[in-house]
């Protein structure tokens, strides 16, 4: 598998929201691939169990903090720059979803929302933008099928994700004539705690996934590890004439309408 979706030895990544689900499974391919990695994620617990989990030839950093959290933001990077001396890809995974529609959102779930999906990768890209440009590195960003297809009681987080994919499309063009790529990941249904932490228990939950068997065209929800190798094609020099991109790995949502 390794070889298959390129070489990272010798890179720094940093990866947010690495302490669950798809940003857990990259930070342990990454290992794999060789890549020396900052993690980072507000649950500091988990944090050190995704480090843990990791194989790689060096010892993860661990870098807990809150993306939303300005101070956290800079201290993040720093941290990474002082302990590594280079960066050469930013995994922008962190995000969260709610539940809501126009009749039944607020003020206050558009405000967390695009501060957490969107502000932050802003912020957070602002930083690391000067040390990519030294390294001719590349950014990978995780949207959804949310950001490329329209759905109901959703709202906040669609038009988040739909902002990640301009975000991305408008850095590749600036970035592409210092040599560092900009690409986006769209995540169907992936199983992961995603969809519990916004709001469904676990009977809805399984009703969900059930139901997924249907929105998708490959017939199920797909695996962290499926999004994770996406990502590692994206953020290897396989990829290395691939920018502005938004890749979909929904199993065939994105290409789906009802009759």
């Amino acid at each position: 598998m390794a070889t298959s979706l390129g070489n990272l030895a010798g890179k720094v990544a940093l990866i947010t929201g690495a302490s669950s689900g798809i940003g857990a499974a990259t930070a342990v391919l990454f290992s794999k691939l060789g890549a020396d990695l900052a993690l980072t994620g507000r649950k500091e617990d988990n944090l050190k169990k995704v480090g843990d989990s990791c194989s790689g030839s060096s010892k993860p950093l661990l870098i807990p903090g809150d993306i939303v959290k300005e101070d956290d933001v800079k201290r993040i990077v720093d941290t990474t720059i002082q302990h590594y001396g280079k960066l050469n890809i930013l995994v922008n995974f962190a995000g969260i979803i709610e539940l809501g529609n126009i009749e039944s959102t607020s003020l206050e779930q558009y405000d967390r929302m695009f501060n957490v999906n969107v502000r932050s990768i802003y912020h957070l890209t602002m930083l690391a933008v000067p040390h990519l440009v030294k390294s001719e590195g590349n950014i990978v960003n995780v949207s959804s099928v949310n950001g490329m297809r329209s759905f109901p009681n959703v709202l906040a987080y669609c038009m988040s994700k739909s902002a990640v994919d301009q975000f991305t499309r408008c850095v590749a063009l600036e970035l592409a004539p210092k040599k560092v790529r900009v690409n986006c990941v769209n995540p169907g249904v992936i199983i992961t705690e995603l969809q519990k932490r916004g709001g469904l228990d676990e009977e809805a939950y399984a009703k969900f996934l059930e139901r997924s068997k249907e929105t998708h065209a490959l017939g199920r929800p797909g695996e962290p590890q499926e999004a994770a190798e996406a990502i590692a094609f994206l953020a290897s020099d396989a990829a290395s004439f691939i920018t502005g991109a938004t890749l979909p790995v929904d199993g065939g949502r994105h290409a789906m309408c009802p009759r």
